[in-house]
């Protein structure tokens, strides 16, 4: 039997809670996981003065595959750069894939789509100066970035059973790179006449995402559209907390739910957990795909499946889903759909 060696960051605020909520559901799963810890982070940062161990970056690429808490960043000039933007641009993890569906008797709408995000490049390159009272920032965009992220989603929605692709853009008004934006999009889209592709503005997807969200089926955007997108897309779903993400590179991929560090509530065992385990499904099912393990790939499923009944059954719903579970009552709940009675 393989052994699979997956790396572990479990992040500030309530990731250690969330992530150790869905490492308790890895281990129902019957396959040999090795973890390997790796520090990174704020509260890391001010223990060593470092925001991540040293030789992270090399520890990722030569696992593969990593599930990760939220890392908090803090605002303002004079700290430390971002680390998820770090992560991304290191490892090349250029496509951000965030599957959004809806949960019956808790979302606000019907929906069932995927933004894919471009990870690496746009305002998130973080290339800023400021002369007096003057701010700059400049906004990267390649043809090769555009392509790499614009050709994952294509496959994405083939494989995924998907039949429609959305360009998310603001080309009448940034003309030059979300033109080139669109015109790679439009481009690589000829190699997929099974799909039918169409194109947005930014702010017209935001509008027909809470009037018409069944429109879309796979969107793909730059860097900040996503982002911001992503956030109006859970809040449809119901919460931050049920949404999980996969960040996925050349031969190596990192998962994390989408919500940020909580703060607020970290050390009260009331976060939601959903998030982290549909970043542990993602993760499992890669591996599965990565390595023709069709068991992992089941398994992924059934603890998608079993999550669902959870939450649309109201079995164990915390407090951002106005109910008075706790996070290991969730997980609970979900383990006890998972074991065969008797």
């Amino acid at each position: 039997m393989r052994r699979y060696r997956v790396g572990v960051i479990e992040g500030d605020g309530i990731g250690p809670e969330v992530v150790g909520a869905a490492l308790k559901l890895l281990q129902a799963v019957d396959r040999d996981f090795e973890l390997v810890r790796i520090s990174a982070g704020y509260g890391y940062f001010k223990k060593s003065g470092k925001p991540v161990e040293d030789g992270a970056i090399d520890t990722i690429k030569s696992l593969g595959a990593a599930i990760k808490g939220p890392l908090t960043t803090l605002p303002g000039p004079g700290t430390y750069r971002s680390i998820n933007v770090m992560l991304r641009q290191e490892l090349g993890l250029y496509a951000n894939v965030r599957p959004f569906r809806s949960f019956r008797g808790v979302s606000l709408k019907d929906l069932n789509f995927t933004i894919v995000r471009e990870n690496t490049e746009g305002l998130y390159r973080s290339v800023e100066g400021r002369f007096r009272d003057v701010a700059l920032s400049t906004r990267v965009i390649t043809r090769s970035g555009c392509k790499k992220v614009i050709e994952f989603s294509f496959r994405y929605a083939l494989v995924e059973g998907f039949r429609k692709v959305t360009a998310v853009h603001k080309a009448n008004i940034l003309k030059v790179s979300d033109g080139l934006f669109r015109e790679v999009f439009f481009e690589t889209s000829k190699k997929y006449p099974r799909i039918e592709a169409s194109d947005v503005f930014v702010d017209a997807a935001a509008y027909y995402m809470i009037k018409e969200p069944e429109r879309f089926e796979v969107l793909v955007t730059p860097n900040l559209y996503g982002d911001i997108l992503s956030d109006l897309a859970a809040g449809l779903v119901g919460s931050l907390g049920l949404c999980g993400s996969a960040q996925i590179g050349d031969g190596v991929a990192v998962f994390e739910p989408v919500h940020g560090s909580a703060p607020d509530i970290a050390g009260r065992g009331v976060a939601n957990p959903v998030g982290a385990v549909t970043a542990l499904t993602l993760m499992l099912k890669y591996l599965g795909t990565m390595h023709s393990d069709d068991y992992l790939v089941s398994r992924a499923v059934e603890i998608g499946e079993a999550v669902r009944e959870v939450v649309e059954e109201g079995r164990a719903l915390t407090p951002d889903l106005g109910g008075s579970s706790s996070t290991n009552d969730v997980v609970e709940a979900i383990l006890k759909l998972l074991q065969p009675e008797g």
